[in-house]
């Protein structure tokens, strides 16, 4: 009853109120226009909302792309496993690498076809001896001794490059050979023009027979190592051969040597001209003081002579 009638007395109140004061009634927004409202405000978080989520998708995606190894690039372990080939493949026959010239010369008495030793890798390992025992009654003897060994290093992912093996094992042949036991007036002196580096070491060693002039000559062309041996002496009151005669007979006998090993692997494309030796780097070579760990005995052990050559004696 009394809504009515409030609503009634403003509604007079309103009518005697000039025109242009008259205060119109807010519009109410229809339903519909609250709903197109609501659907308009409602888009622009959805977009968002998408949006959002279409670019986590592909993040992750370019994420499993750069986590996931690459099959055009080598791996690691085949890039550390490569190697430089080495340059010779094989070796000459041991016993033949002399000529027979040069073994009459040296050893004028011993049998020239000489004498091999066990080897069960003729590739890669060979050696060879020779002794010769002239005897001149009374006056005594001359004797004298003779060994090559040759010594081969294929490259090796494990162990390093074939020219790098033979580098270490040339220093420790050189380093041998000044180090025999008993050895006196020691000399060590580089040798040109044979191979990458060669090395002359001579000195004097008395045994029971006598006194020996030793010579060894280490030389390596690339990954090829070779350990020339060469005594003499003279018995029974025979006079000491001398020692500069004897070293440059073992130069001699060393150069042939790697001239045998480079025409063995000559031909077949085993090794190129290019793999000779340069006589800048000849002239150049000196004894290395690294030393690697050993392939096979020390050559220099054999500097004195055989047990039959000293029973012919």
């Amino acid at each position: 009853m009394h809504r009515p009638a409030q609503r009634d007395q403003r509604d007079q109140c309103e009518q005697r109120r000039p025109l242009e004061q008259r205060e119109e009634p807010a519009r109410r927004p229809s339903r519909l226009h609250r709903v197109a409202l609501v659907c308009a405000a409602a888009v622009p978080v959805m977009l968002v909302a998408s949006g959002c989520s279409s670019d986590s998708g592909s993040g992750g995606d370019a994420q499993k792309e750069a986590a996931a190894p690459s099959s055009a690039q080598p791996s690691q372990s085949a890039s550390e496993k490569a190697v430089q080939e080495a340059a010779y493949a094989t070796l000459p026959g041991p016993c033949d690498v002399l000529a027979k010239k040069t073994l009459a010369d040296l050893v004028p008495k011993a049998n020239k076809s000489g004498k091999a030793g066990a080897s069960n890798e003729s590739g890669t390992r060979g050696s060879c001896s020779w002794d010769s025992l002239d005897n001149n009654g009374v006056k005594g003897s001359q004797f004298r001794w003779l060994n090559v060994s040759l010594l081969r290093f294929d490259s090796d992912a494990a162990r390093g490059e074939g020219n790098q093996l033979a580098q270490e094992y040339y220093a420790k042949q050189v380093k041998d050979a000044q180090a025999v036991e008993g050895a006196k007036n020691a000399k060590t002196e580089p040798v040109s023009g044979t191979g990458d580096e060669a090395t002359a070491v001579r000195y004097d060693l008395k045994k029971k027979e006598g006194s020996f002039k030793q010579q060894t000559v280490v030389t390596r062309i690339e990954n090829v190592v070779v350990t020339l041996d060469y005594n003499g002496a003279g018995l029974a009151g025979e006079k000491t051969p001398d020692a500069a005669d004897l070293t440059k007979a073992a130069e001699k006998a060393a150069k042939e040597t790697v001239a045998a090993v480079i025409a063995a692997n000559q031909g077949d494309g085993k090794a190129s001209e290019s793999a000779q030796p340069s006589k800048e780097a000849s002239k150049s070579a000196s004894p290395s003081k690294s030393a690697s760990k050993p392939a096979s005995g020390s050559a220099s052990k054999s500097a004195s002579p055989s047990a039959s050559a000293s029973k012919k004696d």
